[in-house]
């Protein structure tokens, strides 16, 4: 009897897990919207290293907001870098945009990231800075609705959703999944069960009255995972953060599954040390080893493949009310044969997280230090 019931049990954490994250997503995407009652004048920066993925139709997103009053900053490091040209061909296709482009390679630690938004922070004119990725497009209401909370003086910084709705071929789609079947529901429970502690680095906008509280952007230079340590310092200085359910949109070009595993992988290693217990922790909710061993400890009988078998029909059915209903970026069904894939190259990020401290970032080596801070390897 044992024997029977022993793999059911080992399946149950990432199935509760998953059947938890499905109330959290259901109990905030239902929840009533902040409408937006003044529109703060905002300064956006974008910091550049080189061209992703469509970098012209991304960059100019943002100069079709439907918006009152805002800048743009772009902050580049060296003259030379490919994706000026672009940016120079913005400006004149914008003109009307209050748009302009900070070329400074001075540097104060390790993420250069963040040495180019110390070097285009003088430049910001207003009160609402928000930091968004090179590789990111939004629609024209995305500074209405992530603005919308601070109409509430206690927020001191709002962060976005992120998703991929355009796929190329099966290696993106594995990373694409991860921000649906991952990211996304582990924010949910996050929200719910701790409230918001963290900023996710696709969108972040912060008052301009926090940032200085917590140091400025140097507070952050010497750190990885700048994201999660500006929104996790801004809390701590006791603002609130607010999450915007308002999806950026991640662009992926077609990449080699080498590259994505090596992405997955420094992704791994930051969420380690920026949240170690938590990270930890997390081992017992993937899907996969669970399956592995619920088959291991019945013999690989029938009572083994049935609680695998349920572990999975539950995890592609919430895979597929959080792609096709929350998050909306219609990856499943389609890709959702790939959901063991996923799962175990999930699984491999996570125990490799721990066995290194070394991460590779824009062509540059670093080494993870205790506390979440880097070194560059030379």
């Amino acid at each position: 009897m044992l024997r029977s019931i022993l793999p059911f049990i080992f399946v149950l954490p990432p199935l509760a897990y998953g059947m938890i994250s499905l109330f959290c997503g259901r109990a905030y995407f239902n929840r009533k919207r902040e409408e937006a009652d003044n529109l703060p004048p905002v300064t956006i920066l974008k910091p550049v290293k080189g061209m992703d993925a469509e970098s012209f139709a991304n960059f100019a997103s943002f100069c079709r907001q439907d918006y009152p009053s805002f800048q743009m900053v772009f902050a580049v490091a060296s003259a030379d870098d490919p994706a000026i040209p672009v940016i120079n061909r913005l400006m004149g296709e914008f003109p009307a945009v209050d748009m302009e482009l900070v070329v400074d390679g001075r540097l104060y630690g390790p993420n250069y990231k963040v040495c180019n938004l110390i070097n285009a922070f003088p430049r910001a004119k207003h009160d609402i800075i928000i930091v968004c990725d090179s590789d990111i497009r939004v629609g024209e209401r995305y500074l209405r609705e992530v603005c919308a909370p601070f109409s509430d003086p206690e927020v001191g910084l709002v962060t976005s959703l992120y998703r991929t709705t355009g796929v190329h071929g099966v290696a993106s789609a594995i990373e694409a999944m991860g921000f649906t079947t991952e990211m996304v529901p582990n924010v949910m429970v996050a929200l719910k069960l701790e409230g918001l502690s963290f900023a996710l680095g696709a969108s972040m906008a912060v008052r301009r009255a926090a940032l200085e509280k917590i140091g400025g952007f140097a507070a952050l230079v010497d750190y990885l995972a700048d994201d999660y340590q500006l929104g996790n310092k801004v809390h701590r200085a006791g603002y609130r953060l607010s999450l915007s359910d308002y999806y950026v949109e991640s662009i992926m070009h077609r990449e080699t599954l080498k590259n994505i595993l090596s992405r997955q992988l420094r992704w791994a290693r930051t969420m380690r040390v920026s949240r170690p217990g938590g990270y930890f922790a997390s081992g017992i909710t993937q899907p996969f080893p669970a399956a592995l061993v619920a088959l291991a400890v019945s013999g690989f009988t029938l009572h083994g493949l049935a609680a695998g078998a349920l572990l999975y029909a539950c995890r592609a059915v919430t895979a597929l009310i959080y792609s096709r209903s929350f998050v909306r970026d219609n990856i499943f069904p389609r890709w959702l044969w790939l959901l063991p894939v996923r799962d175990f190259f999930a699984f491999a990020t996570w125990a490799l997280s721990f066995l290194g401290n070394r991460v590779s970032w824009r062509g540059h080596l670093f080494r993870l230090l205790p506390g979440g801070r880097i070194e560059e390897e030379r």
